[in-house]
């Protein structure tokens, strides 16, 4: 690494060679890769995590359990970014990305150790929950490292094209958990798999993390911190500067609002949302959705390095809006015609023989077993369609009753106290209006429309990351970079994000329609366009210090 070393000369003076480029990213996006795989593999076996250690009778209630489980550790990740905002400002970029890699690695290997709620009772979700919010708080500091990394030994006219790839590496760690998900399953039986091979890729984590670790070592400080620290230019407290530093709590809202809100929520609806609708709704085999997304995000990786190498040209506020508007536009028509080609049988007997529920209080609630509650009749009816993917309406009366299409349907009385049987039961009922309930595979054609319509959602995430992390780099002063983009960026992609499926899964729970959801990531996004719109810098891209808007800042000695 006396390449890297040689680079202390300040980074206005030096022009990175090939080689140390190479370097610097592989060893940044190979470990963001890792630690992104740790965060997401929960989500990718949501439905075995729920089983494990959220079992329930009700699948609305599990499920939802486990989304709780999966935005707790986006709640925590604010105060990872505080944390190792901190001392990535304090002590240097490189050292606090090799803690949150190693804590984030650690944490994820736990999850698979962890005996089920069969074998400790309460125990096993509560040690769960404890180690997303380790997780939560690794990766906190992570991306703000990596990005800040990357940019830092990128030359101003490529920062976009170079930081393009930590980009891309998130969702490098999606597909990587896809993938490794599909070889467990590949070669371990279904009901072994199910069982206790869900273990292995938790596990697996121990091994990557040996691999960022030796990676990482390998790299030398970023030269603007060793240069900064050099002249004695460091902040003595990150996090009080980044709040106080002239013009910097407007660049943090429109951090938080007017590009990591839009960016998260559109990321994780174009993923997750897209996992869960078409496995769990459209009842789409398990295998052929974890295919369909394995190869959609394969291709997709790409289009963030493009988008980063435009956004050198053009600027970073176009692509962002581009993408956030086209959302607008297009995110409701592609779920609606990806459930048609993914269970056409369930999405036209909808339209041909609609569902409509009567009775009194006729509301459901989805945590009412959690937390003790009475669940109405009315409200279990709801419950058991919306599990069931099924579209309702809703009209007043005195008696419960369920109609399909015109034709009553037959509620029996013990379905009451019986979950399991009430759904058999409906789901009979409904499938003799043409409603199929049954495992879909897919013919190819509709696969594939499928992965194009998973393409270009791909594409609109491109679009509003892929500059992103340039954009937050030349934003913020370099002696409060870390603490100052991490912050905003974290609460945005913790809270508007890591809250997505939680939030979506209560609206389409409370609605029984599966593409309500939709309607936060609307109201995120158009509220985000608009801070954009003005609070993005226009033009092409131009450095912190070139932005017209600071004044010198006088040293702060450690």
């Amino acid at each position: 690494m006396s390449d890297i070393a040689a680079t202390a000369a300040g980074p206005e003076h030096h022009e990175p060679t090939d080689k140390e480029i190479r370097l610097v990213i592989a060893a940044s996006s190979a470990g963001t890769v890792f630690e992104w795989y740790d965060f997401f593999i929960y989500g990718t076996l949501a439905g075995l995590i729920g089983a494990a250690f959220f079992p329930s009778g009700n699948e609305t209630l599990q499920i939802l359990l486990v989304w709780a489980g999966f935005a707790v550790g986006f709640g925590f990740r604010p105060l990872g970014a505080i944390l190792f905002g901190f001392l990535g400002d304090r002590l240097g970029r490189k050292y606090t990305f090799l803690v949150t890699v190693t804590l984030m690695g650690i944490a994820t290997a736990g999850v698979g150790m962890i005996p089920s709620a069969a074998s400790i009772g309460i125990a096993a979700p509560i040690i769960v929950i404890g180690l997303r919010i380790l997780q939560g708080l690794a990766l906190g500091g992570e991306y703000g490292g990596a990005a800040i990394y990357v940019a830092e030994h990128a030359p101003p006219g490529k920062r976009g094209f170079y930081t393009g790839f930590i980009q891309a590496s998130v969702v490098g760690g999606f597909v990587l958990s896809i993938a490794v998900v599909l070889l467990c399953r590949l070669f371990i039986p279904e009901d072994d798999f199910a069982a206790w091979g869900w273990r292995i890729p938790f596990l697996l984590s121990l091994i990557l993390l040996g691999i960022s670790l030796w990676m990482r070592l390998k790299l030398n400080e970023s030269p603007v911190f060793r240069a900064m620290k050099e002249a004695g230019e460091t902040s003595a407290n990150p996090f009080k500067e980044s709040l106080t530093y002239p013009g910097n709590p407007k660049r943090i809202f429109v951090a938080l609002f007017g590009i990591t809100g839009v960016l998260t929520t559109i990321w994780y609806t174009s993923f997750f949302s897209s996992l869960s609708f078409l496995r769990r709704d459209m009842r789409v085999d398990e295998l052929t959705v974890e295919l369909i997304l394995l190869f959609a995000g394969l291709i997709s990786m790409s289009f963030y390095v493009l988008v980063g190498k435009w956004s050198d040209r053009v600027g970073r506020k176009k692509p962002i809006i581009i993408g956030a508007v086209l959302s607008l536009l297009l995110l409701f028509p592609i779920f609606w015609t990806m459930g048609s080609l993914a269970n056409p049988g369930l999405a036209s007997a909808a339209e041909e023989n609609p569902v409509v529920v009567t009775g009194p209080n006729c509301t459901t609630d989805p945590f009412a077993e959690l937390f003790q509650r009475q669940q109405s009749e009315c409200g279990k009816v709801l419950e058991t369609l919306t599990a069931s993917g099924v579209a309702y309406s809703v009209e007043p009366g005195e008696d419960v009753a369920l109609s399909v299409g015109g034709e009553p349907v037959a509620l029996a009385p013990e379905w009451s106290g019986n979950p399991a049987a009430r759904r058999d039961g409906i789901q009979a009922a409904l499938a003799q209006s043409g409603f199929d309930f049954a495992k879909q595979h897919p013919p190819l054609a509709a696969i594939l429309g499928i992965g194009a319509l998973l393409l270009v959602c791909s594409m609109l995430s491109a679009l509003t990351y892929g500059s992103v992390a340039a954009l937050l780099a030349e934003m913020f002063p370099p002696r409060i970079r870390y603490s100052s983009m991490s912050i905003p960026y974290h609460i945005g992609a913790g809270y508007l994000g890591g809250f997505l499926p939680l939030i979506a899964g209560i609206i389409v729970a409370r609605t029984g329609d599966v593409y309500a959801g939709l309607w936060y990531t609307m109201a995120v996004v158009g509220f985000g366009v608009i801070v954009a719109w003005w609070g993005i810098p226009s033009g092409p891209p131009r450095d912190f210090e070139d932005s017209g808007d600071v004044p010198p800042a006088s040293p702060v000695t450690p």
